[in-house]
């Protein structure tokens, strides 16, 4: 399938305008909410600044419009910053801001790719049983057309997240 999910979703946020702009907005928000006082945001902004581009890639980017429908939570939040190595910095420079997005963005992404497979898939495999049942396939056919569709279904959100 070429390119891991990961690195998929990272490559289409990194390269889509509308997030380099919504980062930069959201930074240049922060500045002036906090009356330009630091020359970077500060960790307690992030959870703000994280809805903030939320709310502008929801309605520029497919990819989050598909797959994130809520602002990242604060947990998230504190994990990107960790994830992305920048728990130690007291505030973050533009270029920082922007590695901390795109990591809070790619695993909400991903989340919500998973969390809408992992709910599909068992209940299509549920069906698929009982229509097995019914019809009294034998269960290595009703087996290997749940694997066909589970593949199906990992074929389709993988595709979807570039």
């Amino acid at each position: 399938m070429g390119l891991s999910p990961s690195k998929r979703v990272d490559a289409a946020l990194r390269r889509a305008p509308a997030f380099a702009a919504s980062c930069d907005a959201a930074f240049d928000r922060c500045l002036a909410d906090a009356q330009r006082a630091f020359p970077g945001v500060r960790r307690y902004q992030l959870a703000d600044a994280a809805a903030n581009i939320h709310s502008e890639l929801r309605r520029t980017l497919p990819l989050v419009r598909r797959w994130v429908p809520s602002p990242p939570p604060r947990t998230r939040v504190d994990a990107a910053l960790r994830a992305a190595g920048l728990e130690g910095e007291g505030e973050l420079s533009r270029a920082q801001f922007g590695e901390f997005a795109a990591e809070l963005f790619r695993e909400a992404v991903l989340a919500g790719a998973l969390e809408a497979a992992l709910v599909r898939a068992p209940a299509a495999a549920a069906g698929i049983v009982g229509v097995g049942l019914v019809a009294r396939a034998a269960p290595g056919v009703v087996g290997r057309v749940i694997a066909v569709y589970a593949a199906g279904v990992a074929t389709a959100v993988y595709l979807s997240l570039g």
